[in-house]
């Protein structure tokens, strides 16, 4: 092998080895920053990780919503219809949040309560995963309360 030859391999393989050095650390980076949304049914049954953030999704407890009266902590549960799982959150929640909404929060387990460090209300279906819109929409129906038919009546 002539000595051009010998220099060109050398620095294409170290080339090819920086690339796929940097294509391992973005890959590792990415991996880290992900945080995956799970129901309160799937925290239950241990799917989700029991000290990593990630997301919970689902629809606020009716009559679980308790406000700290000297901060801005507050308390609710969140529930699939299947599970609850209970929220603590310190800080100003969005205007669209109430009870019977949907809602994502960002946080981690701590002692069998999810605590947040972000709480989004959904407020339209095209901002919410399909997948995820049709579990919260499930979860919606069966809390709901069958209004009475009139017409029935007469």
């Amino acid at each position: 092998m002539t000595p051009t030859r010998k220099r060109r391999l050398i620095v294409v393989s170290l080339v090819l080895a920086a690339v796929g050095v940097a294509a391992g650390l973005t890959a590792l980076a990415l991996q880290q920053n992900m945080t995956y949304l799970f129901t309160p049914s799937e925290v239950n049954a241990g799917k989700a990780p029991p000290a990593a953030r990630f997301r919970l999704g689902g629809m606020v407890k009716a009559d679980s919503l308790r406000r700290s009266g000297d901060s801005l902590r507050v308390e609710f549960t969140v529930t699939d219809g299947d599970g609850d799982t209970p929220v603590e959150y310190t800080g100003i929640l969005p205007d669209l949040f109430r009870e019977k909404q949907s809602v994502v929060a960002t946080g981690a387990m701590s002692g069998g309560r999810f605590v947040a460090t972000e709480v989004l209300a959904k407020h339209d279906e095209k901002y919410v995963p399909r997948d995820v819109a049709e579990a919260m929409a499930k979860a919606h129906a069966k809390h709901q309360v069958p209004a009475e038919n009139p017409a029935s009546e007469q």
